[in-house]
């Protein structure tokens, strides 16, 4: 992005994304990319670009209405493009919205809680939404919003994401890698991706088993056999002679050593052909966040290079820093909106603000505090300080407000019923039935 018109023709494409309630729905986006001291919505109509009363941000989201395909369209319009020849990495993630003490608020379910006291209950209720994201190049919180879409309780986050991916499918580039966490350890998710035509790495749990090809018929009495010899993930026994091994240096210049397995498959579908990856870091700390051994199965090309691919899996955690951005500097989870479709919207305008202060990064200086670093590249919230002298230059599509006069107020003797109550979520929903092809 170098142009001040291309980003001022992707405001108007957003503005034109808002079906109902749009004025205020983009005041909402400027105010909240230029606010940085505000904690709440309230806050956030005294910036200088709300130009309405403080009411009108809850009114925006109560009666406002988003375009969801419409906004898909102009994300991936406006999305960072690979220099030539090389991959597109697309993140899918999930991220909780805890809301435990909502009792008014519909369709909340169990969500994991991480990083507690071990005298917490890991457990909190509430809602859960799935994320598709360009990965940057460079690790940080530059990741670019491709789609968000709330995990209801009927469904799963596997089966949101694989909605989301045939959504998308259509406007993406053929060459690209789907990056997925230990969660989507999924046979289901692995076949639908297949039938899809995308490439997939995603990391393993422990103790998965894998099998190779089925050795040729003995000719001895009963049934031919339909797998190979085992490969458990942490038995070494079972791990055999690769089919291939690199030895080198990541990106961070400690060394690395990556053993790969082809013409892999489960049981459950042996038509899926699978590639396995051990990867062993030898200066890795061991722990939890920095293992020194870590397994990956690889479900795409087979002639692509193995271990360019099995590095590129840190892109990854790129997704996480753009999820403590959205909470902890754009209020992603501070408003108490009242229902989840008004939390979808609220969603939309903080994935909007996140991809504008992404694309406008070139174009800002921004402002740094005295002890922050100069020789690193700016973070989102640097830029997010700058922007107010960017958006003066940029115009805004909203209309300005219009008088209207002063509202008669609840006529006397009306009695507001009290709200419904809404019990939680507790039945798990189950993936459909692995069918082979």
């Amino acid at each position: 992005m170098q142009d001040i018109n291309t980003l001022r023709q992707f405001r108007h494409d957003i503005y034109e994304s808002f079906v109902r309630g749009k004025d205020a729905l983009f005041n909402t986006v400027d105010a909240l990319m230029t606010e940085t001291q505000a904690k709440s919505l309230p806050e956030l109509t005294q910036s200088l670009w709300f130009e309405r009363h403080w009411a009108s941000i809850y009114q925006a989201f109560e009666e406002g209405r988003i375009d969801q395909k419409s906004l898909q369209k102009v994300f991936t319009c406006y999305m960072p493009r690979p220099l030539s020849g090389n991959w597109l990495w697309i993140g899918i993630d999930a991220s909780g919205i805890a809301r435990p003490c909502s009792v008014t608020s519909a369709d909340r379910s169990a969500l994991p809680v991480h990083n507690l006291p071990n005298s917490k209950k890991a457990i909190t209720y509430g809602w859960q939404f799935s994320t598709v994201v360009v990965l940057p190049e460079a690790p940080g919180n530059r990741t670019f919003i491709l789609d968000q879409q709330r995990v209801k309780s009927e469904t799963t986050a596997i089966q949101v994401s694989i909605e989301q991916l045939k959504q998308l499918l259509p406007l993406l580039p053929k060459k690209m890698i789907i990056v997925l966490d230990r969660g989507y350890d999924c046979n289901w998710l692995w076949c639908q991706c297949s039938g899809l035509g995308v490439n997939v790495l995603c990391r393993l749990k422990g103790k998965r088993c894998f099998y190779r090809p089925a050795p040729p018929p003995s000719g001895k009495c009963g049934a031919p056999r339909k797998d190979g010899d085992r490969l458990q993930v942490g038995n070494a026994d079972t791990y055999g002679d690769p089919d291939g091994q690199f030895q080198g240096k990541d990106a961070k210049e400690r060394p690395i050593e990556i053993f790969w397995w082809k013409q892999m498959h489960i049981k459950e579908a042996r038509w899926l052909d699978m590639t396995i990856i051990r990867v062993l870091r030898p200066c890795a700390r061991n722990c939890e966040r920095d293992p020194r051994e870590s397994w990956f199965v690889w479900v795409g090309d087979s002639q692509a290079d193995i271990a360019e691919i099995a590095m590129g899996y840190a892109l990854r955690f790129s997704q996480e820093h753009g999820y403590r951005f959205d909470k902890q500097a754009l209020l992603w989870q501070k408003p108490r909106l009242h229902t989840p479709e008004q939390f979808e919207r609220w969603s939309h305008v903080v994935a909007i603000t996140h991809n504008h202060l992404v694309l406008a990064s070139p174009l800002v200086e921004a402002e740094l505090r005295p002890w922050e670093s100069k020789q690193r590249p700016a973070s989102l919230q640097q830029v997010r300080r700058g922007l107010h002298k960017l958006l003066a230059q940029l115009g805004t599509p909203a209309r300005p407000p219009k008088p209207r006069g002063k509202s008669k107020g609840r006529s006397a003797g009306v009695k507001l019923p009290k709200r419904t109550r809404f019990s939680v979520v507790r039945k798990k929903p189950k993936l459909p039935q692995l069918v082979p092809i």
